[in-house]
């Protein structure tokens, strides 16, 4: 057995309602002054409300940064940053889907250490310390209340990324009650989105992959695999909604430690670029990446066909299992009212060779991928995405 590292989250609160009571969860923690990272879309929704006021009940003075944009740019990271700085800030709080949380842990990096940005780029190379941090999830996605891992969209196209156990947060906490007036469209891009991190961290090439990433990848596509399309179809379905939650914070358990690969890679550009939600950008080239992938990685993605759909156990071989799975996913996206071609999200053929070239500028996700990608690879398979 490969010697391995896993880290995540010290403490992890799985509770409906949770967020109603943050203050008492998390005060002392976070001290007398925190920020709250969260989006203008939650904050005209009201969703954060009870949770600010959560805080006020314990005296807890909180300065709201609601700015936070899809794909977040440098420049809003630095005012995050400046409102720690200026509020003299003690303990930050990220509350929304993937790009709340990712502004929130490097402004509790930058604010808390000092450190400059371009220094903290790429895997393990922050420094440290960091405030405290809390995140809440109110997407069933990302997972990114338990990863190491923030993305920041880099002048007008390039996405960078900070890895580093740093930046793992004190508490991370699961309401699915906040989920339950997710429309249906994010309910299922982000649930696509949330597999996709249990596929790639199960097959990752990464030194790290280890038998805790691949178990909670395997529990992970059990839960998402039999719950998507309920919380698709009735969102109001608190079990189905608990589910997704929670299989999306497995599957960030497991990527967080068996790092993901081209999907994601090949995703980044279509994000990046033409401003597509990261979860509809993976779904878009999932099912061909795989199929690229199949000659080096056919027997591990069967391993797991039958944790996502049941019936593809009974398959007779490996290469049929994989098969069925890889279509049994592109199969999900549509019937699940996704798009399935990049041509429906408004991009041009064209634009396909450029988009190649800005795959291949994340290495520290294709060195992970189970078959090497060159940039001609990049080309066919977006031409097949197409």
């Amino acid at each position: 057995m490969n010697s391995f590292t896993f880290s995540t989250a010290p403490s992890i609160v799985f509770e409906p309602g949770a967020s109603k009571h943050l203050g008492a969860l998390a005060g002392k923690l976070l001290g007398p002054r925190v920020l709250f990272v969260t989006d203008p879309g939650l904050r005209n929704l009201g969703l954060c409300d009870p949770a600010i006021a959560a805080f006020a009940e314990k005296g807890i003075a909180v300065t709201l940064f609601d700015s936070v944009e899809p794909d977040p740019s440098r420049a809003t990271l630095m005012r995050a940053v400046e409102s720690c700085k200026s509020a003299s800030i003690t303990g930050v709080v990220g509350f929304g889907g993937g790009s709340s949380m990712d502004i929130a842990k490097l402004a509790a990096l930058l604010a808390g250490s000092g450190e400059d940005l371009d220094e903290a780029w790429g895997v393990a190379q922050a420094k440290g310390p960091r405030l405290p941090l809390v995140l809440v999830p109110t997407t069933a996605g990302t997972g990114s209340e338990v990863t190491p891992v923030s993305i920041i969209t880099v002048g007008e196209e390039e996405k960078r990324g900070v890895s580093s156990a740093i930046i793992l947060p004190d508490i991370a906490v699961l309401d699915p009650e906040l989920t339950l007036g997710l429309p249906p469209a994010i309910t299922a891009a982000t649930g696509i989105d949330a597999m996709v991190h249990a596929i790639e961290a199960y097959a990752s090439k990464n030194s790290n992959n280890n038998p805790l990433s691949k178990m909670l990848a395997k529990e992970a596509l059990q839960l998402l695999g039999a719950n998507i399309e309920i919380a698709v179809s009735n969102g109001g379905d608190m079990a189905a909604r608990s589910a997704m939650l929670l299989g999306s914070m497995l599957a960030g358990q497991a990527f967080a430690n068996s790092p993901v690969a081209a999907v994601h890679a090949l995703a980044y550009p279509i994000g990046g670029t033409f401003h597509i939600p990261h979860g509809l950008s993976n779904a878009l080239v999932l099912p061909h990446v795989l199929r690229f992938n199949t000659p080096d990685a056919a027997h591990l993605y069967a391993e797991i066909a039958a944790c996502a759909f049941p019936h593809l156990a009974a398959e007779k071989d490996d290469q049929s299992r994989c098969d069925a799975f890889i279509e049994e996913l592109a199969v999900l996206s549509s019937r699940l009212g996704l798009p399935t071609r990049l041509r429906d999200v408004g991009i041009a053929k064209a634009a396909l060779p450029k988009m190649a070239a800005n795959a291949m500028k994340q290495q520290r996700l294709l060195i992970n991928n189970p078959r090497e990608l060159r940039e001609d690879d990049a080309l066919a398979i977006y031409e097949a995405a197409w």
